[in-house]
């Protein structure tokens, strides 16, 4: 049973009690068991202007619901939607949401539009997803690349990124240009395979004027690990207004040039393997 205010004979030293044990870290109920007090209009009044201690201050689940569906809301999306979107009742959505606007009504062609461009959406977002799983089963079929394999790879990439030798224009030289950064490595691997000491090789950056050149710097200097300080003049290449470029924005990095000094020899062992490997293939047995 209940008490009534007037069983209780002081007041104000049931008060004292009631905040010393508050200030002390007990709960409400914890106060109302110690003090005998089953009125709650009564213990509200002997703890008014008392916070509850932090331990007692647990988070509110429905707190998140109601601020994701006043987001929602404000999207757009209608009772339905975000009901089956969060997963509550459209009393409760009623209830968080109704001091907000309502959206506007969309006529049925733009409903279906936008009906249309999500499940677009969500056949991308699924394509995507195939797409990644072919890329990771067909990376867990390389293992592990033998000497051989990455001599021959080393060659096939210098042949296709690297400057050559023409009648017109005699410069038995070896340099790389790429802006990939795993071509990058991989031909560094391979130059280290040849036993090319890094200390022959020097570094440049090509980038168009649009670019942060000394991010760019940065960037390719901490893939080759070494000071960026140690790089060659940079190499900006002016910007055509008729061209539209794609290659723009934060990630844009230009490309890293890497020259080997004195690698006239090596050169011509290059050349030479590239036109083994070209008769090899002609004569290849199946």
């Amino acid at each position: 049973m209940a008490h009534s205010p007037g069983k209780y004979a002081d007041f104000e030293t049931l008060r004292e009690q009631a905040i010393t044990l508050r200030r002390a870290g007990l709960s409400r109920r914890q106060i109302r068991d110690r003090l005998h007090v089953d009125n709650n209009d009564i213990l509200n009044r002997l703890l008014e202007g008392e916070p509850p201690p932090e331990w007692t201050k647990r988070p509110n689940a429905k707190d998140d619901l109601r601020e994701r569906a006043r987001e929602l809301r404000l999207q757009g999306w209608t009772y339905d939607r975000i009901q089956v979107e969060l997963g509550c009742s459209k009393s409760s959505i009623s209830l968080w949401v109704r001091d907000l606007p309502r959206p506007e009504r969309r006529d049925p062609s733009e409903q279906a539009k936008i009906a249309a461009r999500k499940r677009w959406e969500h056949e991308l977002a699924m394509r995507d997803e195939e797409r990644q799983k072919t890329k990771m089963a067909a990376a867990s079929e390389i293992g592990v690349m033998s000497a051989r394999e990455l001599f021959m790879t080393g060659v096939a990439l210098y042949w296709a990124e690297g400057a050559k030798d023409k009648p017109y224009a005699r410069r038995e030289s070896v340099q790389f240009v790429n802006s990939d950064p795993g071509v990058i490595r991989i031909y560094l691997a391979w130059l280290d395979l040849l036993e090319v000491e890094r200390e022959r090789l020097r570094y440049r950056v090509m980038i168009h004027t649009t670019g942060d050149i000394e991010a760019a710097k940065r960037y390719w200097a901490d893939l080759v690990d070494v000071d960026a300080s140690t790089f060659q003049r940079t190499t900006v290449k002016k910007h055509n207004p008729k061209t539209v470029r794609k290659n723009v924005g934060e990630n844009y990095r230009g490309c890293l040039v890497i020259s080997v000094l004195q690698g006239a020899e090596l050169y011509r062992r290059i050349e030479g393997w590239w036109t083994g490997m070209v008769v090899a293939a002609d004569h290849r047995t199946t």
